[in-house]
């Protein structure tokens, strides 16, 4: 699920001002980390030319480096210190102590979590309580196991009311093995108890993102329905099973619920993009930029790798299941986000994309996992520690160079409404219901619940996650000799 960058040294030493290679000697112990983050940064880093301390002649010697790194104690510390007006232009990069746990959540979904997926929005009129609403429940955790669905609220962990200042302590902290949901009744977004807890454990999960696919007839029209909430590749031949049901049924339009997908891999994107169509075959569906010299590097060398393009066969060599549609609806809110925002994008220059719900993330740039080895990447990586870095290294543009860095307005506005979530997969939830109405009558008024407020969370279960809103890419840097 990650881009490996295994063979790297020929480019390292045409780009990395230090006049020495990763493999240099004198780097002290206690520096290690912090120069495996500085050079994979110098090298890689999409904003790398607009960061004076990665720039290429910042330094004329390991030894000058290594005096500017022993400022920095701690890793994570040097590293959000060289991302570009970090948390603001540049949001998205991270780092992890533990490239274990990491990998599993990236390529395979498994993930230690009680299996409530929420968002956290404040009270009203507050600007310091807040409480959460359960969006839905992942098959196979406690939480399945437990008296909870959608559309519950609660406004106290353990007893304590939720605050700005204790939710992650309460909700997020790895130190926490569960907690005890205390249940409370909306009351117009000012919850009052009801008196009703649930206790709730973290186990690990392999969250399967085709949460639900259907068909659903309705007068002059076979509708296919796909919830999907996340881009991970372990289920792409899943996805592709599902696209084969959708084919058979002879569905003539779709509705692809993406409102709580926050992305994931590009090369996945890729494979839903061209099973929604499948009449673009090997056109462009999207290009990358990298930063200065890279870009520079592939444009020379190999411009092809800078484009991924409408595939008919998964990497296995399986035959894509193809709707062949020239019309979609797309179902968004303030959690769709990377990917989900990347199939918007991609296909707006070939087909009808009409978005429904509200306004998207505005994740237009995608990262790749960066090990302390010779050439990046996982083999080889220094057995000394588990740090790995996950730095933006590129925008995603479609076919016409566009790209929006502020999210996508949706074309029907229709926010969901915290009262009334609905049951997901019904042909009577509010927003599945809006696009069935869409589809049948062409209606593109602003038919919203009244009493539904286009008000984005505070925060959410996956927004706090490691990898919220994350877009990564798959290809590998291994025709470098």
């Amino acid at each position: 699920m990650k881009r490996f960058l295994s063979v790297f040294t020929l480019i390292t030493l045409l780009f990395i001002g230090v006049s020495c290679t990763k493999e240099e000697n004198n780097v002290p112990n206690d520096l290690q980390i912090q120069n495996f983050v500085w050079k994979g940064l110098n090298a890689f880093y999409f904003w790398q030319q607009d960061v004076p301390n990665l720039a290429d002649t910042k330094f004329s010697s390991q030894e000058q480096l290594n005096s500017f790194l022993s400022d920095y104690t701690q890793p994570d510390e040097l590293f959000y210190s060289l991302l570009n007006d970090y948390p603001t232009t540049d949001r998205f990069s991270w780092i992890v102590d533990d490239y274990i746990a990491l990998e599993q959540l990236l390529s395979q979904g498994i993930s230690g979590t009680t299996g409530v997926e929420f968002g956290l929005a404040y009270e009203t009129g507050s600007e310091v309580d807040i409480y959460g609403y359960v969006k839905y429940i992942v098959p196979g955790s406690d939480a399945e196991t437990k008296n909870i669905q959608r559309g519950d609220i609660f406004d106290a962990v353990n007893g304590t009311q939720l605050t700005v200042d204790n939710y992650r302590s309460l909700l997020f902290s790895r130190l926490i093995s569960g907690y005890t949901l205390n249940l409370a009744d909306y009351n117009g977004g000012n919850p009052t108890s009801n008196g009703i807890s649930v206790d709730l454990i973290k186990t690990e999960v392999q969250e399967n993102p085709i949460f639900i696919t259907k068909t659903i007839s309705i007068p002059g029209h076979t509708v296919g329905y796909l919830m999907y909430n996340s881009f991970t590749s372990a289920f792409d031949i899943e996805l592709n099973n599902a696209f084969a049901t959708l084919k058979n049924d002879g569905v003539t339009d779709l509705v692809l619920d993406l409102r709580y997908n926050p992305g994931g891999s590009v090369q996945t994107a890729t494979y839903l993009a061209s099973m929604i169509t499948g009449q673009f075959n090997d056109q462009l569906f999207t290009k990358e930029r990298w930063n200065t010299k890279w870009q520079n590097y592939f444009e020379g060398s190999n411009p092809e790798f800078l484009v991924n393009n409408f595939v008919n066969q998964l990497s296995d060599g399986s035959m894509i299941n193809s709707l062949n549609l020239s019309n979609i609806v797309i179902l968004t809110t303030g959690g769709t986000a990377s990917a989900s925002e990347l199939i918007i994008n991609g296909l707006n220059p070939y087909i009808n994309v009409t978005t429904i719900g509200t306004k998207t993330v505005g994740k237009y740039v995608a990262s790749v996992t960066l090990y302390d080895s010779d050439g990046y990447g996982r083999e080889g990586a220094n057995p000394n520690h588990n740090w790995a870095m996950q730095p933006i290294v590129l925008e995603e543009l479609n076919k016409v160079d566009e790209n929006d860095k502020d999210g996508f307005d949706p074309i029907i506005l229709f926010p969901e409404d915290r009262s009334n979530l609905g049951v997901l997969g019904d042909e009577t939830e509010p927003l599945l219901q809006r696009a069935l109405t869409f589809i049948s009558t062409g209606s593109r008024m602003n038919l919203a619940n009244k009493t539904a407020t286009e008000i984005n969370d505070f925060s959410s279960s996956k927004s706090e996650s490691i990898t919220s809103t994350n877009m990564y890419v798959d290809k590998k840097l291994d025709f470098v000799q």
